[in-house]
């Protein structure tokens, strides 16, 4: 029996092999710059030049460059990701403040690990311990947190925190992105009063950011003659719900609402509709956050516009800068308010 025929290894046909993929030194090569120029602006490194970095990126993407975050991890302290604290995913104003934070944090070369803290104190484990442990290079906390002391313990050794759109934990040496919250309650009362009421209650929500709310109705209000009308009303649908329907319940009801965000915004629309009364000729109701629910059709809430994108993205920037390396002061960055007029208010009734 013959042996099977072996092609002579001289002869054999070249077998296609696929391309290899981009690495960091073809980008560097591209952009003319050195290849350790090349990682710090890909890092987003603030130490590199608008032009440089505009330049490795654009090379990044003509040759399709992707980072090897395992790689990178492997060869350096750094991990390559940013934890990200949230207190409670059902809140769609995470989801726009997260959009505006991914997408800061993909131009620094780091991605998001994302953490819900409600759900872990449910089960008994500490969300920040959970991404310490996946040796994130910071932490970005969005939203109010009963996680206060594990944060602390991070900032202490050596974990970069950031708050965004919160102020909690106070005490913590962590730079803040917020929206003006005062101000944006004085423009929610300012357009009821311009509208006629004078029955106007707020649900005021918790936190820093739920004092400075009810300071802007309160200084509003008083400032135009009238009584400041304040109920706790929470956060969420479920809370907006029952402390509007007591309120509305009422022979002497409120002629309009402003909720401390928009999920109690529409908890208070709720209460009207099952109690028979339409909006916004028998109330108005406005919210906060100007989050994507507020411009559904159907709802068409007025609520004050935060910003809620340009939180993310200023804190996604503090993120880079202080994983680079920036020394200095907690900073402060406040992102203007301002009003999404929508069906939900109208004149008031004479």
């Amino acid at each position: 029996m013959s042996a099977p025929y072996a092609e002579p290894m001289d002869h054999r046909e070249d077998r296609a092999r696929p391309p290899s993929p981009p690495t960091l030194r073809d980008v560097a090569e591209r952009a003319g710059v050195s290849k350790s120029l090349a990682s710090l602006a890909l890092r987003g490194d603030p130490g590199v030049g608008e032009a440089r970095r505009a330049s490795v990126r654009q090379a990044a993407e003509d040759l399709g460059y992707r980072p090897n975050r395992v790689a990178r991890a492997l060869a350096e302290t750094r991990s390559g990701t940013v934890g990200v604290l949230l207190n409670d995913l059902r809140n769609p104003w995470f989801v726009d403040l997260l959009a505006g934070l991914t997408a800061a944090l993909d131009g620094g070369g780091l991605a998001p690990v994302l953490a819900d803290s409600f759900t872990a104190r449910r089960i008994g484990r500490s969300a920040v311990d959970q991404l310490l442990a996946q040796r994130v290079d910071a932490i970005v906390v969005v939203g109010t947190t009963e996680d206060d002391a594990p944060l602390r313990e991070a900032a202490t050794s050596g974990c970069p925190v950031l708050l965004a759109g919160t102020y909690e934990p106070g005490d913590l040496d962590a730079d803040v992105v917020v929206n003006d919250d005062r101000h944006g309650a004085v423009l929610a009362t300012r357009h009821l009063l311009d509208l006629g009421h004078r029955r106007i209650v707020h649900l005021t929500g918790p936190g820093e950011v739920g004092r400075l709310r009810a300071e802007g109705f309160r200084a509003t209000a008083e400032a135009a003659g009238l009584p400041a009308w304040t109920v706790a009303g929470g956060m969420s649908e479920e809370s907006g719900y029952a402390a509007a329907r007591r309120l509305l319940e009422d022979k002497a009801r409120p002629s309009a609402v402003f909720a401390y965000n928009d999920l109690a915004a529409i908890g208070a629309l709720s209460a009207a509709h099952d109690l028979g009364l339409e909006v916004p000729r028998d109330v108005s109701v406005v919210g906060y956050d100007n989050t994507h629910i507020a411009a559904i059709r159907p709802v068409s809430l007025t609520s004050v516009d935060n910003g809620t994108f340009a939180i993310g993205v200023q804190s996604g920037r503090f993120a880079i800068e202080r994983i680079s390396g920036r020394i200095g002061g907690a900073r402060v960055h406040r992102v203007a308010a301002s009003l999404e007029v929508r069906r939900t208010t109208g004149p008031a009734l004479l």
